[in-house]
């Protein structure tokens, strides 16, 4: 009996535990979708205009036209969930789910996912680049870590790199203004120059006759090896264009690193649900600040 009530005992101080750890990882998620979502008092909503698009790279400039539509609003921030698989080793996927929080003004973004590792474990990863500074976090259960990194300047380009490449899923983000430059490559391709926060990083972009983008691709991503940081080229596709709220988005995609002995593929997924928000922000303090609530508050478009 005494055995029995000492598993018991343990048992239910586990399950506690990761209750406690599930609130407290949601807590800090909420905390950090706090900051990324700024409220922007008294600023009028922005439109797009086609005006100087002919100024353009010619497949940017195809791109825009074919994707947006004059008049419609800017988007301010936006909710993406979705669902795929994440390789932690060669030829071993493991299913996810994951929320994202992404804001363009100023950029940044908050994804957190639950990684099935089998049947019994989860993993839940966070990745973020939050006022200019980039952060990774998993955990065992939502309790044991396993990643806990942050303000380090390879690992904020490579947040910033992220931001820029998955720009496609929100398509006003990548109109060009004092912070985002577009330069001619050649008839399908150009390069995309964001700045933000003291840093600068570039991604060449392609794009097909459809004037979709069917890929990003960069030299040198920072890629952490041994708990060092090494250059390393990262290419991401994306297909399945579908309408979302009068603009085509991808909603299908899958990343890879170039590796001097071959490509090693490490994420693919889906957009099931995307929701875009293009006001001020303004009544966000009344909509509420948390996750759950601002969702509420994001119009729904899909």
């Amino acid at each position: 009996m005494l055995i029995l009530l000492g598993l018991t005992l343990v048992g239910l101080g586990f399950c506690v535990g990761i209750w406690v750890g599930a609130i407290r990882w949601n807590d800090r998620t909420s905390r950090l979708v706090r900051r990324l979502i700024r409220p922007v008092r008294g600023q009028q909503e922005e439109t797009v205009t086609f005006k100087g698009f002919d100024q353009l790279p010619a497949p940017v400039s195809t791109y825009f036209r074919r994707t947006l539509r004059e008049g419609q609003p800017i988007i301010r921030s936006a909710r993406i969930v979705q669902k795929g698989e994440f390789c932690r080793a060669e030829d071993s996927w493991s299913p996810f789910e994951a929320e994202q929080y992404i804001s363009a003004q100023p950029p940044g973004f908050v994804w957190d996912a639950t990684v099935r590792m089998s049947s019994l474990m989860r993993v839940r990863v966070r990745d973020a680049y939050v006022a200019g500074e980039g952060s990774m976090e998993a955990k065992i259960l939502s309790l044991v870590p396993l990643v806990d990194a942050s303000a380090k300047a390879e690992l904020n380009a490579g947040a910033l790199q992220r931001y820029l490449a998955e720009a496609v899923w929100f398509p006003t983000a990548l109109l060009p203004g004092e912070a985002m430059k577009w330069s001619a490559i050649d008839s399908s391709r150009a390069l995309a120059t964001l700045s933000d926060s003291g840093a600068t990083v570039s991604m060449e972009f392609q794009f097909n006759n459809a004037g979709e983008i069917t890929g990003v691709f960069t030299p040198g991503r920072y890629r952490e090896v041994n708990g060092k940081y090494e250059l390393t080229a990262w290419r991401g596709h994306f297909r399945n264009y579908q309408e979302r709220n009068g603009m085509r988005i991808p909603l299908e995609s899958d990343v890879e690193w170039q590796l001097p002995e071959g490509v090693f593929p490490y994420w693919k997924g889906r957009i099931t649900e995307v929701e875009y928000r293009a006001d001020s922000l303004s009544q966000r303090s009344a909509a509420g600040s948390d996750p759950e609530t601002q969702r509420d508050s994001l119009r729904r478009v899909a």
